[in-house]
């Protein structure tokens, strides 16, 4: 069996666990599969904590003697006078908006495998029972790893984030890729799972909520690439109830002779994100079978490492955490235009402090 074949066996393996656990095998085994759920992810990553302390970061060093009188523990780091452990309890999730439509398909090494055009840290604090997002410009400048056809690395240079998932094979192989570079972003933080869906899934997650109510932040014009192409969809100031094709279209139709119409399309990304989640957890809590509903209409545009029993974990948490758009975070930083593309460099000393307010604890 091929790649392709494997990948979709072990999707529908996913839809048919999920269904039997809700329908099927009752409450206590359905509790017992979120257990289980819940043990692979802190396996995904055991022992691992950001790699904070930089050595330039001559503040966040405590002295020898200090860490010996403190039993310094890994996963501290002083920051202006304070001491901050990581919060081992928190799960991160990425998921990436590719830019492509219709079925995932496998590509030949190389550069093909699509960019990740919106980029979405989840956050879920078990002890707050909250969950934060953070939005990553697409055009961030980070390390990006270059592969040849072969997929042998050949090294390493400064480039938007968004090209990152290009290199591979357009599916698990991007996706890794695509993870480790945001990992570095953010300082090595340890990420428990991925899901990339290819960008006119929107359509469907949209239908199936029965449309997002939202009032547009600026003029929109159809994405769509047929007779739609260059419509109206909707106007600045505008509050209108989008379906999957208008939801398509808000999310992804960007000026490019725009200067800094990348920012202004993530704006509108975390927006309708915002509104879809607070949306989906309320339908939810109503019919958990929705989670399945979602994940099924959407398997053949997604290509993900959450299993089964993590997805029963996860959607059981979601459904009661806490949320609200003051929970949305973006990176701090500057656009400027590069020779060709635009260019946003992260204001290192913002998305040091943004680590701390969300991953890290203050020690008493």
């Amino acid at each position: 069996m091929g790649t392709a074949g494997k990948r979709k066996v072990r999707k529908w393996v996913v839809v048919c666990g999920c269904l039997l656990a809700v329908a099927g095998i009752g409450i206590a085994a359905f509790a017992a599969v979120g257990a289980s759920g819940k043990r692979s992810l802190k396996d995904k990553a055991a022992d691992d904590v950001p790699q904070m302390v930089k050595e330039e970061d001559a503040q966040a060093l405590p002295a020898a003697e200090e860490q010996e009188e403190t039993e310094w523990e890994p996963g501290w780091v002083k920051y202006e006078g304070k001491v901050y452990a990581y919060n081992e309890d928190i799960m991160t999730f990425l998921f990436m908006g590719i830019d492509k439509d219709n079925e995932v398909r496998e590509v030949a090494e190389g550069t093909d495998g699509g960019q990740a055009d919106a980029l979405f840290l989840l956050v879920l604090n078990p002890k707050t029972e909250t969950f934060q997002i953070i939005s990553v410009n697409r055009n961030t400048m980070t390390d990006i790893r270059l592969y040849d056809s072969s997929g042998e690395y050949l090294s390493t240079v400064q480039a938007q984030i968004a090209v990152q998932h290009g290199f591979g094979n357009g599916v698990e192989e991007s996706c890794e890729y695509q993870v480790d570079a945001v990992r570095r972003l953010f300082y090595n933080l340890p990420i428990h799972g991925y899901c990339a869906v290819n960008m006119d899934a929107v359509i469907t997650l949209t239908d199936l909520v029965g449309g997002i109510e939202l009032t547009s932040l600026e003029d929109v014009t159809s994405a769509i690439q047929d007779e739609t192409l260059g419509a109206p969809v909707v106007k600045e100031g505008e509050t209108v109830l989008l379906d999957g094709r208008m939801a398509y279209s808000y999310v992804r139709y960007r000026d490019i002779d725009e200067e800094g119409s990348a920012n202004k399309r993530l704006l509108r990304q975390q927006q309708f994100l915002g509104e879809w989640i607070k949306k989906t957890k309320g339908a939810v809590k109503k019919d958990f079978s929705l989670v399945l509903d979602l994940y099924h209409a959407v398997m053949e545009q997604m290509v993900t490492d959450i299993s089964v029993d993590e997805v029963v974990y996860l959607a059981g948490l979601a459904a009661d955490y806490k949320f609200s758009m003051d929970q949305f975070h973006s990176l701090q930083g500057e656009t400027v235009q590069g020779e060709e593309f635009e260019e946003f460099y992260v204001d290192e000393d913002a998305l040091y402090r943004m680590m701390l307010d969300i991953f890290y604890e203050p020690r008493e």
